[in-house]
């Protein structure tokens, strides 16, 4: 959570917060999806609601931090989850708030996970330990392994130039025109979303299958 405060009152509220992880679905326990939903998703709307009062008094501005995870996924589908419910959330809050002459932005950061630390590379020896047997006796310890090993390689390919993002919060709070969406992402991820949103999904689930082939 970032605010802002100046000499016209409350400005800008900057819904930060996030968690990331890896995992299949089955892989993951019940208690994970609640606590990502907690802090991903519902964290941020009980920031919004708490200054909601005092940024339409004002006139402000709410930026929320999104991902292009949002579109797609390659192994961390609780967080894509989390951050599909929020833009949807922010779709809505967008069109509420014109009325009031507030301004919703949304930040989809490509990978920068070298940059934020947000996902540290991820241990497939601790993954298969905590592993339900149900689930090792469907999954093998090799495939987890190459898994992690195709997962820890995304990580690795981030950028380091966070800075790039926080230039995109700052447009979205002090421009007189500020952007419904900033997507801060290299090319090669700029065009996976280009291929999720218009393409029928048996394309991009074509994509990313041979993706994770590799």
């Amino acid at each position: 959570l970032l605010t802002h405060f100046s000499s016209i009152g409350f400005w800008g509220l900057v819904n930060n917060a996030g968690i990331s992880t890896f995992g299949e679905t089955g892989w993951l326990p019940m208690e994970t999806y609640e606590k990502f939903a907690d802090v991903n998703l519902l964290g941020s709307i009980r920031t919004t609601l708490a200054f909601l009062p005092l940024l339409r008094k004002y006139k402000g501005r709410i930026v929320f931090m999104s991902s292009i995870i949002a579109y797609f996924t390659l192994g961390n589908g609780i967080y894509s989850m989390t951050k599909a419910a929020i833009e949807k959330f922010c779709d809505a809050l967008r069109l509420e708030m014109k009325k009031f002459g507030v301004q919703v932005c949304i930040i989809q950061p490509g990978n920068y996970a070298p940059s934020t630390k947000i996902q540290p590379p991820v241990s497939a020896e601790q993954i298969w330990s905590e592993l339900s047997e149900e689930e090792k006796a469907v999954y093998n310890k090799e495939y987890v392994e190459e898994r992690a090993n195709f997962f820890n390689r995304i990580l690795s390919e981030g950028s380091t130039n966070g800075n790039e993002v926080v230039d995109a919060m700052v447009d979205a709070l002090t421009s007189p025109a500020p952007k419904a969406r900033y997507m801060v992402a290299k090319l090669k991820e700029k065009a996976l979303v280009f291929v999720c949103a218009l393409f029928p999904t048996v394309v991009m689930d074509s994509v990313l299958s041979y993706a994770l082939s590799k």
